[in-house]
């Protein structure tokens, strides 16, 4: 099961999720390890009058996409751990 694992673990860590805000003016590439992998703006929305609006998109999307991958771990793990009672997991 260790290795098993490991071997989830590990393919996580490549596996990416994307989502985007503000109608796609921020997409924001996460990997199913928990990391952050890109964040790219279009260009048009960078006007500094609208910094707060922004930051508001970067951080919808981020944690849109940290969302999507936290639920694809939790589901190729629990494919592993399904029907084993530990402690501190899940």
């Amino acid at each position: 099961m260790q290795q098993q694992m490991e071997t989830v673990q590990a393919q996580l860590a490549a596996r990416t999720v994307e989502a985007t805000s503000g109608g796609g003016a921020v997409k924001v590439v996460a990997k199913c390890d928990g990391s952050i992998a890109s964040i790219k703006i279009d260009p048009q929305a960078l006007n500094p009058s609208d910094a707060q609006l922004l930051e508001d998109m970067i951080i919808t999307a981020a944690n849109q996409a940290l969302g999507q991958a936290k639920d694809i771990s939790n589901t190729e793990m629990g494919k592993i751990t399904a029907g084993l009672s530990l402690p501190g997991m899940m």
